[in-house]
């Protein structure tokens, strides 16, 4: 794609002589004094001449850039082939094969390392990327005739940019994951979804997957054991036999604050619903407390403004009917933490010993519609349960959503290592969010409709969702 600028320059005689001919028979128009269009030419004389003339510069312009960025290019690959301590040097070097020299002819060239590497689904290191910028100024010519100054501060002038961006590490290729079953056997599995979609990302079983009828439609789909089933878009991107990714998510229950309660986990119980007042939450609620002990009850909507982290110990967080949101610019990360302990001597009359959100009232039409936090410690976190409080088999930690009974808007990511997560509606972004949902649960059931939100802007939580390692990137390739 190299042009030569310089060839191309010397073409600007034959644009001035086109420019010069338009304009010569505008005036001979309008010396024809039996052109009845005569007056109509002397008002368009200046706007056509002004047009030809912008029309002629910036074509000018674009050519121009092209071959800049033909430079800029082969000098951010000189840079990072070179590697070292020369890499302005070498960098420098290439641009002047092309005719840009450093401080001659109003050109800079400006070879910057390390550089933040572009994301572009490849582990690279931000210490192995090389950018080069260009510039020049040129002198407006013919754009001066209906009074285009440029960006010059002074005269006419205008100045050309071009950039590029070179890597010389190789990294890991890798696909993002939206679904990701921790269990053994057939952790993830779909029956039916004709309107799953999962473009954007990928899914992936730490044991078994199966997805019948229509499938998930991911981009790739990744198990350690077998895959049947169409749970990507081909059969070609199904991979088994895989390792599974890193668990960071584990690592954040260092994070969790010690638990205050003394012993004591108020429940919901069958027969007397009620809890002490401590443990319900309002529609006057607009901040969250930190920690709360035992079971948690909405009485109303709640609209949480700021940023909010609520740890609840050995406790459900019963919607009851009523949704709990994010308002604009606010967050929250819902953290269910303990070990399982009941703190009632009726346990048997206990509604369940779910971790988790749910909704026992009798029209199940409460739901949570969160976003989670952009930075500190629970950045890009909206739910996250504390692993090892129990196997799913110990305790009753499983969460079922027929529909959207519950319903989820949630942008974030949604951490439940301990559950069986079975759902049938339509989990998706935040009304206040972007589209970032990931969940992570022990196993995954997808039923019916149910569709999932993808991780296309999960970047602007301040989080990488888990990430699967499908290759490796070339070396020294130019990566923006």
């Amino acid at each position: 794609r190299a042009v030569n600028h310089r060839a191309f320059l010397g073409g600007n005689d034959m644009l001035r002589w086109l420019s010069v001919r338009i304009t010569k028979l505008c005036f001979r128009a309008l010396r024809d004094g039996s052109a009845v269009v005569s007056p109509l030419m002397a008002l368009m004389i200046i706007p056509i001449a002004g047009a030809t003339a912008m029309a002629t510069e910036m074509g000018q312009w674009y050519y121009f850039q092209r071959a800049m960025q033909n430079a800029a290019d082969a000098a951010a690959l000189a840079a990072a082939i070179n590697d070292s301590d020369n890499y302005a040097s070498e960098a420098s070097g290439a641009a002047r094969e092309f005719g840009f020299i450093q401080g001659q002819d109003n050109t800079t060239v400006q070879p910057q390392a390390p550089v933040p590497c572009p994301d572009l689904g490849i582990n690279l290191p931000d210490d192995t990327c090389y950018q080069v910028n260009l510039s020049k100024t040129l002198p407006i010519t013919f754009s001066a005739l209906v009074g285009f100054r440029g960006d010059a501060n002074s005269g006419f002038a205008q100045t050309i940019r071009s950039s590029a961006v070179a890597t010389t590490a190789g990294g890991a290729l890798t696909k993002t994951t939206c679904l990701w079953s921790l269990g053994p056997g057939t952790s993830l599995d779909t029956n039916g979804t004709p309107k799953a979609d999962l473009t954007g990302c990928s899914v992936f079983s730490n044991g078994d997957a199966n997805c019948a009828g229509n499938g998930l439609s991911a981009d790739f789909a990744f198990a350690v054991g077998s895959i049947t089933g169409s749970c990507a878009t081909s059969t070609s991107n199904q991979k088994t036999g895989q390792t599974p990714p890193t668990d960071n998510f584990a690592a954040l229950k260092d994070k969790i604050p010690s638990d205050p309660c003394s012993g004591n986990y108020p429940e919901r119980q069958k027969k007397d619903p009620i809890l002490p007042s401590g443990n319900l939450l309002g529609s006057t609620t607009t901040t969250l407390p930190k920690t709360m002990c035992g079971d948690v009850q909405l009485t109303g909507d709640v609209t949480l403004s700021g940023d909010n982290t609520l740890v609840i110990y050995n406790g459900t967080l019963d919607l009851n009917g009523h949704v709990l949101r994010t308002a604009d610019k606010a967050s929250v990360t819902l953290i269910f933490a303990g070990n399982g302990t009941k703190s009632s001597t009726t346990a048997k009359q206990a509604v369940d010993a779910t971790r988790g959100p749910t909704d026992s009232s009798s029209t199940q039409r409460g739901g949570l519609d969160i976003t989670a936090p952009t930075s500190g410690d629970w950045a890009g976190v909206a739910v996250y349960q504390k692993p090892g409080m129990g196997a799913p088999q110990a305790w009753n930690l499983d969460l079922s959503y027929k529909g959207n009974a519950p319903f989820w808007k949630i942008s974030g990511a949604v951490y439940l290592p301990d559950s069986n997560v079975n759902f049938g509606g339509i989990p998706s972004k935040a009304t206040h969010g972007t589209n970032c949902f990931v969940l992570v649960a022990y196993t995954i059931r997808v039923n019916g409709t149910g569709i999932i939100a993808n991780s296309s802007d999960c970047d602007d939580y301040g989080f990488d969702p888990p990430d699967v390692v499908v290759g490796s990137a070339l070396r020294e390739r130019l990566v923006r």
